[in-house]
């Protein structure tokens, strides 16, 4: 009997002490894989600050992010937590990277050496106020200091969060000559539905993945020939329409500008045409557009629309 309640303690001492199901992404940006390899193939990205759960363990962590996607990452990548630890990351004061590009300093002073580079939607933990810098915390427990100029204190930044049109492509215009990158979700190389993700995300918009993933969200729009049905803002697709009751392939997607002119990431960040007399003109895309997609009207009214205010992820 005796010995039966001693393996019972220690059983209950492994499965309390089993590695944390919840964590936070620790580097500027992760790339994730389809299986735990150096040689597999890169899915997508996920930027720090942003809470992700574990799946399995391992030298590689099998993880899922916010938006639902799955990948495997290097356990470097994620701060492990507690049920406690990861509810407390969540609901801590957060310092938002607000500019393209920038670096976590050791010191209060430019000159310091960097504790890590960042980039635009990172997310860190707010731990005070120094001259020209934020004093902040990394998932994983590191320090260091963020110019004020290049990040905002979240309060702040909900404070002057812009979600309609005009603000997004003002955002979507400072990806312009950006690299196209296959599975990229960050200023350092998106691609197409990579680059609009990242957009939304830095106005706090939370969206599905893939273009595939994307189309069927907010209001189905089928495009009148002059477009002029279309507003500056909504997600045009692109691809090829299903045949005898096959689905449609939506392989490529980009944002409407107005006035027949698009922005998306095909080889970099551009901005195209659909007018044929136009010096930007791009026939090939022209030629495989599908249908557009209204959904800044529809964020956190219809599912897989969300915010970091109420999406799962963020609130446990």
């Amino acid at each position: 009997m005796k010995k039966t309640v001693i393996f019972l303690l220690a059983a209950l001492a492994a499965f309390s002490m089993r590695a944390a199901d919840r964590g936070v992404i620790t580097l500027s940006v992760a790339n994730m894989r389809d299986t735990g390899d150096y040689s597999a193939e890169m899915i997508t990205q996920a930027i720090m600050g942003t809470p992700v759960h574990i799946l399995q363990e391992g030298r590689w962590l099998q993880i899922q992010t916010p938006d639902g996607y799955k990948g495997w990452v290097l356990n470097e990548a994620v701060a492990p937590m507690s049920a406690e630890e990861y509810s407390a990351w969540n609901s801590s004061e957060k310092v938002i990277v607000t500019d393209m590009y920038g670096i976590v300093y050791s010191a209060p002073d430019v000159k310091s050496a960097p504790v890590s580079d960042i980039v635009g939607g990172n997310r860190l933990r707010y731990l005070g106020t120094k001259g020209k810098f934020f004093r902040v915390g990394f998932p994983d427990g590191r320090e260091g200091y963020v110019l004020r100029s290049a990040s905002a204190r979240e309060e702040d930044w909900r404070k002057g969060l812009r979600q309609d049109a005009a603000s997004v492509l003002a955002t979507a215009h400072r990806f312009l000559g950006i690299p196209y990158l296959w599975a990229g979700m960050s200023p350092k190389g998106v691609d197409c539905s990579g680059f609009v993700r990242a957009t939304l995300y830095m106005h706090d918009i939370i969206i599905p993945r893939d273009a595939s993933q994307m189309a069927p969200r907010g209001e189905r729009i089928h495009i009148a020939a002059d477009f002029s049905n279309l507003l500056p803002g909504d997600l045009l697709f692109f691809g090829k329409f299903g045949v005898d009751g096959a689905r449609d392939r939506v392989s490529h997607v980009g944002f409407y500008i107005g006035d027949g002119y698009f922005i998306h990431s095909l080889g970099y960040v551009h901005v195209s045409s659909f007018m044929p007399d136009d010096p930007l003109y791009d026939e090939a895309d022209t030629k495989r557009l599908l249908y557009a997609s209204r959904i800044l009207p529809y964020i956190n009214e219809m599912e897989g629309l969300t915010t970091t205010a109420t999406n799962q992820f963020y609130n446990e």
